[in-house]
């Protein structure tokens, strides 16, 4: 393995040889982000991207905004707690999370928690719906969650730095620092977050008395242009947290759960004159601890590291033609009191082709084949394709065959781990229909996913929860989604956007809908800005879900906000904001089981010099 990094790094230096670009060296995608092949490889998804002024809105975690502004469902155990996902009517662990260009799902679960990412830390984040095994590996079934960084390659200076104090005593701070010339980029930012989270449970007199939870997080990114053919990059990322696990109201939480994230990616890239050359070497880690009383020293723990090593070359074959092929391995090591020393090696190859067979049709082909210690993985597939109608009219195709690798914690978890386990596999389809009117869009997809082997937990005769390859699952349903943004005078606009999601989820052999899968689920949200003056309002609708044992009823939450943002002299500019969070808030029934905070505000200060 040794070997044959080096022997790719030193191909990487010397390959390529240097031509005229028709954009600067420093603009270019392949030096200014990560991955590339988003942009490049996705005509036939639905691309949705999240960017500053609606980051900003979104409060302290990336859960909040997916919430208000995707079709993705979350179940959340309560502010600042565990929130897991389900995109397009599938479980958890078919989300894959993208970090500038590497999955970083866990190898123990197969989740990411959306309350452990502060969107703030990020310069964009993109949705991408629908199948993606073939380009982002194991659990891209229902879509993909994309964090980026990008690097600025131009002279700048740039410093921010964000406080908000609110309810429930809750406070935030974060500072960020930006540099750049045309050879030099590094971006630096440090948030801290704490709250009591000890809100009053809507229509009781009862208080969440175990909610207390504070998180630090450290991100730092930089790159460095040798070159016209060389460039290097490198990504950091630091999660430390500490939280309590609220409980309900028929029972309070004790439990208390420790949990540290660290992630480095090291990138050299090599541009030639029809082709780039990329080595992403990658160090993760992830590390927790669970009490089951917080006032005993008794705990559990556990910990994985995943070391990755891919190879990437990407030419342009024509005009018509462009090939990309990439080469990855992946080394997994566990240790934990409740799942032992478990270790995987895994190695996969995909080649990516693009055809642009007319200026309005152009379509993508993939495979991939994963080689694994532990299982014999499928051959899987992907195409996908967008035709431009008429000027304002397009459609788009994609078709896919997807996989999720069994967990360490699905296969060696004591009590209930299952060693017989095999991946699962998922084939979908996706026709999607594009409407642009100027600053108007509509985007409606119809989708329908077909998974064999899901992977459950489920608990037998003496109570033990245990996982094993029981469900076929079908999955089908329609996402609408609205967007306008409308400039009405000099300094007035207006931003609108609306998302619904029709989902059936269901086991095929008993035709139930899954649990935690809403047929029903719509955001809107309205911004409005007046020269120096922002409104902002959210609406979010949950319909009713399945649980074992019941249902629960939909709910609705709103919240609105207001930001100022005087003209100042010089390089300093300032906003203040003011945000009334569950300024609407309604559910039904089950209260002990799902309890909701009442209406509380928050306040921001953001400061750029």
């Amino acid at each position: 393995m040794k070997r044959a990094i080096i022997a790719i790094a030193f191909l990487l230096s010397v390959s390529g040889q240097v031509s005229a670009q028709e954009k600067p060296l420093w603009e270019l995608d392949e030096v200014v982000v990560s991955d590339s092949r988003l942009k490049r490889y996705s005509e036939g998804h639905k691309l949705t991207r999240l960017t500053d002024s609606t980051i900003q809105r979104s409060g302290i975690f990336i859960m909040s905004l997916l919430a208000f502004n995707s079709n993705i469902y979350f179940k959340e155990n309560g502010f600042g707690m565990v929130a897991s996902p389900a995109f397009r009517g599938t479980n958890a662990s078919h989300t894959a999370v993208i970090w500038n260009g590497i999955n970083v799902n866990s190898p123990l679960n197969g989740q990411v928690d959306f309350n452990t990412i502060n969107p703030i830390n990020y310069s964009s984040v993109d949705i991408r719906s629908g199948g993606g095994s073939v380009q982002f590996g194991t659990g891209a079934i229902g879509g993909s969650v994309h964090l980026n960084n990008e690097l600025r390659f131009e002279n700048h200076f740039d410093h921010q730095v964000m406080i908000g104090y609110g309810g429930f005593d809750t406070k935030k701070v974060n500072f960020s620092q930006n540099f750049g010339n045309r050879k030099w980029s590094h971006s630096f930012g440090l948030n801290y977050t704490a709250s009591d989270n000890d809100f009053k449970y809507l229509e009781t007199e009862q208080f969440n008395q175990n909610g207390e939870f504070h998180n630090i997080t450290l991100n730092f990114n930089s790159g460095y242009i040798f070159s016209d053919k060389n460039v290097q990059r490198l990504y950091h990322q630091s999660f430390i947290g500490d939280r309590n696990l609220s409980g309900n109201l028929v029972t309070q939480g004790r439990s208390r759960y420790e949990d540290d994230h660290y992630r480095t990616q090291l990138e050299w890239v090599g541009l030639g004159k029809k082709s780039t050359s990329k080595l992403k070497l990658a160090h993760l880690y992830e590390g927790f601890k669970y009490f089951g009383n917080k006032d005993s020293g008794n705990f559990s723990k556990g910990k994985v590291t995943t070391l990755l090593a891919r190879y990437s070359y990407d030419l342009e074959l024509s005009d018509a033609f462009r090939l990309n092929s990439y080469l990855e391995y992946d080394h997994y090591r566990g240790n934990g009191s409740s799942f032992g020393n478990p270790q995987r090696n895994d190695m996969s190859l995909t080649v990516l082709v693009k055809h642009k067979v007319l200026k309005d049709l152009v379509y993508n082909f993939g495979v991939r084949k994963d080689f694994s210690s532990d299982f014999s993985s499928p051959l899987v597939f992907s195409l996908d394709g967008k035709y431009r109608v008429a000027g304002h009219y397009g459609l788009q195709l994609s078709a896919s065959r997807n996989f999720r690798m069994p967990t360490f914690n699905d296969l060696y978890w004591k009590p209930g781990g299952s060693l017989d386990l095999v991946p699962e596999s998922s084939y979908q389809i996706d026709l999607g229909q594009v409407l642009e009117f100027g600053a108007a869009s509509f985007n409606l997809n119809g989708y329908y996913i077909a998974t064999d082997d899901m992977i459950r937990w489920l608990p037998d005769t003496s109570g033990i929860w245990s996982p094993s390859n029981i469900d076929e699952v079908r999955i089908y349903g329609l996402e609408g989604e609205f967007a306008l943004i409308y400039p009405i005078q000099k300094k007035q606009h207006i931003e609108i956007k609306t998302n619904y999601a029709y989902t059936v989820s269901e086991d095929k052999a008993t035709r139930e809908q899954l649990i935690y899968v809403p047929f029903h689920r719509t955001n809107a949200s309205i911004a409005y800005n007046l020269s120096q003056l922002g409104l902002f309002y959210q609406h979010l609708y949950n319909g009713p879900v399945s649980i074992i044992g019941g249902e629960l009823e939909g709910y609705q939450v709103a919240n609105a906000g207001i930001t100022y943002s005087p003209q100042s002299k010089g390089k300093l500019q300032y906003s203040l904001g003011l945000t009334l969070n569950n300024l609407f808030n309604t559910y039904y029934e089950n209260v002990a089981l799902r309890p909701m905070p009442n209406r509380n505000i928050q306040t921001q200060l953001l400061l750029n010099f």
